[in-house]
């Protein structure tokens, strides 16, 4: 990719402290100019269909969507990746599982997105919990008034999550279905 669209390479030992940063200092970091975002992200979502089949959710997260859709908790997706693409991840069970989709957001178009989100379910920010595992996430979700629940195992390092004071942390999926549908 950085020689493609001519950025900045990422030496082996520079990955971890990119997990520290929010999208706009990784841009910086990396010296990719805001006109390339939509055709490298173009890129890396046609990459994520070719290997969706290989991709798989993180432990735990099918249970967490059963136990949180059989508590009657209504689930929505927003995401930067297309949607056949979560939905493959996820498979037929797990997507079955979702009511509300809105895939393709721009890297900087979430808080949009969440408003819309928010605005179809019928609800009020308020009685939304955004859960997230990137600095941007944490920022749409306070730009629409959502309370954020950042999860400590995806992209953005837990600490760098846990500075932006979420309202949750979460370390493991089952922490999430304790916090909003507890038995």
């Amino acid at each position: 990719m950085a020689d493609r669209y001519r950025f900045r390479r990422v030496a082996a030992d520079k990955v971890e402290a990119l997990r520290h940063l929010g999208a706009r200092e990784i841009l910086s970091e990396l010296g990719i100019p805001r006109w390339k975002v939509p055709f490298i992200a173009r890129h890396m979502h046609g990459l994520a269909a070719r290997d969706a089949d290989l991709l798989r959710p993180f432990p735990g997260i099918p249970a967490m969507l059963d136990d949180l859709s059989g508590a009657g908790v209504r689930l929505a997706v927003l995401s930067s990746n297309r949607e056949d693409v979560v939905r493959r991840v996820l498979g037929p069970g797990g997507a079955g599982r979702i009511a509300d989709w809105s895939c393709g957001a721009s890297v900087f178009g979430k808080a949009r997105r969440l408003a819309r989100l928010v605005a179809a379910a019928r609800l009020t920010p308020g009685r939304v919990l955004c859960v997230g595992d990137e600095i941007r996430d944490a920022e749409a979700a306070r730009s629409v008034g959502c309370a954020f629940g950042a999860v400590a195992w995806g992209y953005t390092d837990g600490a760098a999550l846990a500075a932006l004071r979420p309202d949750h942390l979460f370390r493991e999926p089952g922490e999430i279905v304790a916090a909003i549908a507890p038995p």
